[in-house]
């Protein structure tokens, strides 16, 4: 990962952390309802996984039912 990139993927991780505590599921609930491990599912909230798939976010966005926008919504 790209040092420019680095707050990004933090914050990108803390909203998926934040719509996945509001939805009530735990990380690794959230990691089985789109295939991955837990521990990949840690490494994204914590900007651990970097690059990680668009197919993983969308697929964490349909878990969750938030459109992809909110996560990429650093304003918050």
């Amino acid at each position: 990962m790209k040092d420019s990139h680095w707050e990004k993927y933090r914050n990108l991780g803390l909203n998926i952390a934040l719509y996945r505590k509001r939805s009530g599921l735990s990380q690794e609930q959230l990691a089985e309802r789109i295939d991955i491990s837990r521990t990949h599912m840690s490494r994204i909230e914590t900007a651990g996984a970097s690059g990680t798939s668009l197919d993983t976010i969308f697929a964490i966005c349909d878990a969750l039912g938030i459109e992809p926008a909110k996560l990429f919504d650093f304003r918050q």
